[in-house]
């Protein structure tokens, strides 16, 4: 038989600089580029976040804040 669903393309990705939830039991993390404060706290518990890095989709148009 012959399908005509397209091959999936893969997606490139880079290591972005996030912040990250500090408290254990929250998942909570952002783009680093997306954050207008210079130490943000986690919008899910209100915790302290910290920087960490992590494999994520290329995003083009990001967002700069001037600092």
């Amino acid at each position: 038989m012959f399908s005509r669903k397209r091959p999936i393309e893969e997606i490139p990705e880079q290591l972005t600089a996030i912040w990250q939830c500090t408290k254990d039991d929250c998942n909570g993390w952002m783009r680093e580029d997306f954050t207008l404060e210079s130490e943000p706290t986690c919008r899910q518990c209100t915790s302290p976040m910290e920087r960490n890095t992590r494999m994520l989709p290329l995003l083009t148009g990001t967002f700069k804040p001037n600092q």
